[in-house]
């Protein structure tokens, strides 16, 4: 397996366009590294979008339910980086916390992310697939706003292939929608998107990805965010629909 080579700019837009996912150092200093980790510390565990097991810790709405990351999230890095993938008016439409402890046997096989959270239950053309937890509605929607959505994941460790760093199929994400078992593996690369602390990973959500158990003892933290600047149907709503421009 070959491991995928930091971006030489702040964005190669052609590469990550092309492959689905793109790979960036130095984001975030060590030290607004550790402000994150310590508001999440800090954050009240015992409401419903918390969920702790022994081999993941989870929060969902994660910007809702810890506000003081936002500031230290969107430093001047990460808002050059969106400007140039969305050019103005990207909001943010999802959030998520994932801790992966050190003894952690969970993984997570290969998939697209395929539902979008949004705030109620409205019959639309080509949105299909409703669920519902904890009064979160999700929805798969028309290709077209899967496209548009950029993924940002955050990370808090350093991360590789022997404590859950993603493993992604390049290009995948052009093939549109379809099930894992079509694809010939005899043929597909499979990339490690390694990732240094207070790098991030850009990847699009029909991007085939998965995520191995952790090996090696060390803790994975990432804070997984989409982005998009497109306005859903009347009548339907994101749920977390976050201005930051």
């Amino acid at each position: 397996m070959r491991q995928l080579k930091p971006a030489a700019s702040m964005i190669e837009k052609d590469q990550f366009l092309n492959n689905g996912f793109i790979t960036i150092d130095n984001i975030y200093t060590s030290e607004e590294v550790d402000k994150i980790i310590n508001q999440i510390k800090q954050a009240n565990t015992d409401k419903d979008t918390f969920r702790k097991s022994s081999d993941l810790f989870a929060i969902r709405q994660f910007l809702k339910e810890v506000p003081s990351t936002l500031s230290i999230i969107l430093n001047d890095n990460l808002k050059k980086i969106l400007t140039e993938l969305f050019s103005k008016n990207y909001f943010a439409v999802k959030s998520i916390y994932f801790d992966k402890p050190a003894s952690s046997n969970w993984y997570v096989s290969y998939h697209q992310d395929l539902t979008i959270s949004v705030d109620k239950k409205v019959e639309l053309p080509g949105f299909s697939f409703w669920t519902v937890k904890q009064n979160q509605f999700a929805v798969q929607p028309p290709t077209e706003i899967l496209q548009n959505i950029v993924t940002v994941r955050i990370h808090l460790d350093n991360t590789d292939e022997e404590n859950g760093a993603l493993k992604v199929i390049p290009g995948s994400h052009l093939k549109s929608i379809y099930r894992p078992e079509s694809t010939n593996w005899t043929t597909e690369s499979v990339v490690s998107c390694n990732v240094l602390k207070g790098g991030i990973m850009l990847m699009k959500p029909l991007l085939l990805h998965s995520s191995g158990r952790t090996t090696n003892k060390k803790q994975r933290r990432v804070i997984h965010i989409e982005f998009s600047n497109m306005e859903l149907p009347e009548g339907l709503n994101w749920s977390e629909k976050i201005y930051l421009n």
